[in-house]
């Protein structure tokens, strides 16, 4: 009898757990708890953060999927989650767009403090983070048997990237940003043009450019909402396409400048301008041709912070490049590279003249 007794005891138990999940993805034997901290999975992506519940656990304490918000925004439809139970276990999923994280009461933090950028320069730094939580709404009585749920997340974004391995070959290139720790952008594009209008992208000759030809780069970035602009931190070159070349040039870094070269724009827009003239490595000295590659480090600004982040530069003398021509950076670990085709230019030496002479010499002058 006592048997029959235990084992009827087993069976309510066992139908009670399984109503409790009402049909959905989960396990009585690993759910039957109430949530931890494992049951979030927050994903940092590039437009938007992913947040990805346990929906057992949830049902477990008592709560239905209505019942989680951020923020405590319980009584916003947008600011609740969807059910997926296709996955094992099921979820309730959060997504937060970045160009409107605000409207859930999700908080962003811009953080700025000395520090050395990816190429190990001193520079201003900037972590963008965002951060927030989920939670279940407080009963309208003075006790509650069902525990509160409160699940916290954050998301760190570096505001600086390398637009690196670009030769001024093309007259556009394009990179994607991966989808790692974040970014508040999927796009950058550097684009190469003839002209001061930036209309007319650049078009290199198969003979090359002619030494001091002016080109006018931009840094433009896309898909990047309103508050944030392009801050160019530092733009050099390379006789090949290896960004840690022992050898390089630069062009600016804070006012630092190359005397031909001219930033146009920087920190006021979503696309940071300059211009410099071609020239040629002296190490390409016995070639006909010499190749120059493109490096910048661009960094974003919230538009209310740029004004105090542009250096204000006063006529100062340009740092000796050629002092600093062996260097090691820093990990770039999640930075975005991109390539292009060649772009060269001519090394100067006007060897058809030589065989000009050559060809007009008569026999026995010399």
């Amino acid at each position: 009898m006592e048997q029959v007794w235990l084992l009827l005891l087993l069976t309510i138990k066992v139908l009670s757990v399984a109503a409790q999940f009402n049909g959905y993805n989960c396990d009585a034997n690993l759910h039957s708890r109430f949530p931890a901290e494992r049951d979030i999975n927050v994903f940092c992506g590039v437009q938007t953060i992913t947040m990805k519940i346990n929906f057992c656990t949830v049902l477990f304490s008592g709560y239905s999927e209505t019942d989680l918000a951020l923020n405590g925004k319980h009584g916003d439809a947008h600011c609740r989650g969807f059910i997926n139970n296709n996955t094992f276990p099921a979820v309730v999923i959060f997504i937060i767009n970045l160009s409107t994280l605000e409207s859930c009461g999700n908080t962003l933090v811009v953080s700025s403090a000395r520090g050395i950028n990816a190429y190990g320069n001193t520079s201003v730094v900037q972590i963008g983070n965002v951060s927030g939580y989920i939670d279940t709404p407080d009963p309208p009585t003075i006790i509650s048997y069902l525990p509160g749920l409160l699940y916290k997340f954050s998301c760190s974004y570096p505001l600086e990237y390398l637009v690196n391995n670009t030769q001024l070959a093309s007259s556009s290139a394009a990179i994607s940003v991966r989808e790692n720790n974040g970014t508040f952008i999927s796009t950058l594009n550097l684009l190469l043009y003839n002209d001061s209008t930036y209309s007319q992208q650049l078009l290199v000759p198969s003979t090359g450019l002619p030494l001091k030809t002016k080109i006018y780069a931009a840094v433009r970035a896309t898909n990047l909402d309103g508050r944030w602009n392009v801050l160019m931190d530092y733009c050099y070159t390379t006789p090949s396409g290896n960004p840690s070349d022992d050898l390089r040039y630069d062009l600016f870094f804070s006012c630092d400048k190359d005397p031909q070269t001219t930033i146009i724009e920087n920190g006021k827009s979503q696309m940071g301008r300059f211009s410099f003239e071609v020239f040629r490595f002296v190490k390409h000295k016995n070639q006909k041709m010499s190749t120059v590659f493109l490096h910048c480090v661009t960094k974003l600004c919230r538009a209310d912070d740029c004004p105090f982040l542009v250096p204000i530069c006063s006529n100062r003398e340009r740092r000796d490049a050629g002092g600093r021509t062996t260097w090691s950076p820093q990990s770039t670990s999640g930075n975005a590279v991109i390539s292009a085709g060649p772009i060269i230019t001519r090394s100067g030496r006007n060897e058809q003249f030589f065989y000009g002479l050559q060809e007009s010499q008569k026999p026995g002058e010399m």
